[in-house]
């Protein structure tokens, strides 16, 4: 798959040793931003080639989401054949990226022996090389035991894998920073990227963590509700749920018109000496200020509450399936997504990269079936024979 040359990583090469999602989501994004991106997989694919959700047909509609744009190579990676030759096409891009840890045939000092130059970006699970996955940083993180309603019982998960997907994210940053230095000065980046680091520093950097440290204070369960600001969700007389947030002032003086609370409000601001000009306050005070907005929305169908709020500066939305997005022109209408063909799971519409370069998009483009470029890449890139290749595939070193 060529990339086209007006992207910005246009005729950068990176092999991609990975599964699940970090740097699988790591190499996409790169791939999306022009470069060329090999993954290589064990022969019958990594643990994750066959992971759910999965077409009628028992085709990984997750694996195809996560590897548009790359080119996939099979090889026997137990083999001392098919090491080398995976370290051949290592060398020749000049780029690693790869979740598989502790493998001494491709660590950075192996490789950089024979490249010295080399970016090599390895994700663990924590600092100490000890093993984590999303779930397992998240559950000792403190998220899940601050995810529900007040009266929850035990921990929540959050479906979303967030350190995942924010740990593929800062694998980009730390390629392109690596890219930005060896242009520069030459060297090449032995970069390490612990999953547990990226929950923590998130953690960290949002307050979660220096708020105990400085105040000991543990954050409480909010349900919807939100820390330190109002917000909260309503429903209408038909079902529907609303999402609504009150950032500013006149977000809430917004608020209080449209639900005819305006002189209730400002008794309970009275009554208990409060001043609803101040964030907190609203906050604190969120439980009774919910008591007074919610008999608006329950008097209201979902389409007259969405009529009135869309004539207010107020922060709002309904709540929506995944099924009501997909079909929703958020998704439809959104130069976001194109059209796509993808071979074995059917056509959709897929989203290239969030942000658009000039008031364009990326488009995307079919996610490959495992081993589908083998051949294609020992030829352009090992300038292989075909003999030599059919050779390779006969002895199991490699498939196609």
């Amino acid at each position: 798959m060529t990339a086209s040359p007006d992207l910005p990583l246009a005729g950068v090469r990176i092999v991609e040793i990975s599964s699940f999602v970090a740097v699988p989501l790591a190499g996409m994004t790169l791939a999306q931003l022009g470069a060329e991106v090999i993954r290589i997989d064990p022969i019958g694919g990594a643990a994750d080639y066959q992971r759910w959700p999965l077409t009628d047909g028992g085709v990984s509609i997750y694996w195809a989401g996560l590897n548009k744009g790359k080119r996939s190579v099979a090889a026997d990676m137990r083999s001392p054949e098919g090491q080398q030759l995976i370290q051949r096409l290592i060398v020749d891009a000049g780029i690693l990226i790869t979740n598989v840890a502790g493998r001494q045939w491709h660590s950075h000092e192996t490789l950089s022996a024979q490249r010295p130059d080399l970016i090599h970006l390895e994700v663990v699970g924590r600092a100490d090389g000890s093993t984590g996955v999303d779930y397992t940083v998240n559950a000792a993180t403190g998220f899940p035991l601050v995810t529900g309603s007040p009266d929850q019982r035990g921990p929540v998960n959050h479906v979303l894998p967030a350190w995942d997907v924010s740990c593929g994210l800062y694998a980009v940053i730390a390629v392109l920073a690596a890219l930005r230095r060896r242009d520069s000065t030459g060297q090449g980046s032995a970069i390490r990227l612990p999953l547990d680091d990226v929950a923590l520093a998130t953690a960290a950097n949002l307050g979660f963590l220096t708020e105990v440290m400085v105040t000991g204070t543990q954050r409480p369960r909010l349900g919807n509700a939100i820390y330190g600001q109002y917000g909260q969700n309503f429903s209408s007389n038909d079902g529907a749920w609303f999402m609504i947030v009150a950032l500013t002032n006149r977000h809430f003086r917004d608020l209080t018109e449209l639900t005819g609370t305006t002189k209730a409000v400002a008794a309970v601001a009275e009554a208990f000496g409060a001043d609803f000009t101040d964030e907190g306050q609203r906050y604190e005070h969120r439980e009774v200020l919910n008591g007074l907005f919610a008999p608006w929305f329950r008097s209201h169908t979902a389409d007259e509450i969405a009529a009135a709020l869309s004539g207010t500066s107020i922060l709002w939305n309904r709540y929506q399936s995944f099924a009501e997005a997909a079909e929703s022109p958020r998704v439809t209408a959104n130069p976001l997504f194109a059209p796509l063909e993808q071979p074995r799971v059917g056509s959709h519409l897929a989203p290239g990269l969030p942000m658009s370069v000039d008031g364009t998009h990326t488009v995307p483009s079919p996610a490959p079936a495992l081993g589908d470029d083998t051949a294609a890449v020992l030829s352009e890139r090992l300038g292989m024979s075909a003999g030599e290749i059919a050779g390779l595939v006969e002895s199991g070193t490699v498939a196609t």
